[in-house]
């Protein structure tokens, strides 16, 4: 048997306590996707049984959706590259991008999550905060755990997803 889960590992170093949560997510995210795609070829990670969404396209949306959450939790608007990506995010399956290039996207984002997660400042955490275009409000705690809750959707599917495939 491996190791257990990372929240029933200890905290995170330098991640405050109640962001502990939000960081546990995403390592347990990162980590079912990397099982769940083992062995995964390149034409694999683009089938759409029965019409479903592709693998490539939840590991792309992984990475997209991390990263932009995290900018609205910082409050910033997104930037002209992020904007760009959702398009991109929207097409990935015409562009088809190999399954390495995706996965070190995927993990190049649970670190600066993470990153984020550590600098964040706990007295911050009810600061009202918006999302999207229609400027949804949130706040930088909701915005954080949303984050953690939504990875750990799309990971769902995607370990689903590579059942159904395999």
């Amino acid at each position: 048997m491996g190791q257990p889960e990372p929240w029933l590992r200890g905290p995170v170093p330098r991640i405050p306590a109640l962001l502990q949560p939000a960081a546990h997510a995403l390592l347990k995210a990162r980590e079912d996707v990397d099982a769940a795609l083992a062995g995964i070829t390149e034409d694999q990670l683009w089938l759409r049984p029965n019409g479903i969404a592709s693998l490539g396209f939840h590991l792309t949306h992984l990475a997209g959706s991390t990263d932009r959450l995290f900018t609205y939790a910082r409050g910033e608007p997104l930037s002209e590259s992020q904007r760009a990506a959702l398009v991109r995010e929207q097409r990935i399956g015409e562009i088809r991008p190999p399954l390495d290039e995706l996965l070190s996207a995927w993990h190049e984002t649970v670190e600066r999550a993470l990153a984020q997660l550590a600098a964040t400042d706990v007295a911050t955490l009810s600061e009202g905060r918006t999302v999207g275009r229609a400027q949804l409000p949130t706040t930088v705690l909701g915005a954080l755990f949303h984050a953690g809750e939504h990875a750990a959707r799309h990971t769902g599917q995607v370990v689903t997803t590579a059942k159904l495939i395999r």
